[in-house]
């Protein structure tokens, strides 16, 4: 990401640059699969500017983790809000917009999972149990806008599926994980509601 003579150089926007091409290439290759030198050479640059932004490439993983939830939560919570107030709908669009990634010729699985099994270190582990503890929170709020009688006990089944059906996706059955989940989780919705 060599800048051009006479123009200025933002540090936000190198940050931001750098942490989305690392972002889609560590996915794809995997966080072992590339080494620092490898990284940078494939990035266009220098140690240097990695390390002065990120520190180490530790660092990267985890701006890179984090920034990858955010952007998944948002994803996810953009699909409740668009499925309306009805709270199956509200799964539906979950396990529908999940199908649509599952169905993406670069799916690999969830990146945080990847990285979790990858480098099984403190700071990582956090940043996925963060990032779950965020699926959660969602998936709970779906289940007591349904009138679940233990909502917590709920949204954490719901998690157990979402997060099943992206495993399933992966190693197994790309084509039905997200369908076969969705009817899953409305099936619990619907057993679970106050009566």
């Amino acid at each position: 990401m060599p800048v051009s003579k006479g123009s200025t150089i933002d540090p936000e926007r190198t940050r931001a640059t750098i942490l989305h091409a690392a972002t889609q290439m560590l996915y794809e290759c995997g966080l072992d699969g590339i080494g620092v030198a490898g990284l940078c050479t494939r990035l266009g640059i220098s140690k240097e500017t990695l390390y002065r932004h990120f520190g180490t490439k530790d660092g990267l993983v985890q701006a890179m983790l984090e920034a990858r939830s955010d952007r998944v939560i948002r994803w996810l919570t953009d699909a409740v809000t668009a499925a309306g107030d009805d709270p199956a709908d509200q799964l539906t669009g979950v396990f529908d917009a999940l199908q649509g990634w599952y169905d993406e010729p670069a799916f690999r699985g969830c990146g945080l999972l990847n990285a979790a099994t990858q480098h099984h270190t403190g700071a990582v582990r956090a940043i996925t149990a963060r990032h779950l503890d965020r699926y959660l929170e969602l998936l709970t709020k779906i289940a007591d806008r349904a009138g679940a009688t233990d909502p917590r006990v709920l949204g954490q089944q719901l998690l157990i599926l979402v997060e099943g059906a992206t495993i399933v996706a992966d190693h197994h059955d790309r084509a039905h994980a997200g369908e076969h989940a969705r009817q899953a989780a409305l099936t619990l919705l619907a057993a679970t509601q106050r009566r």
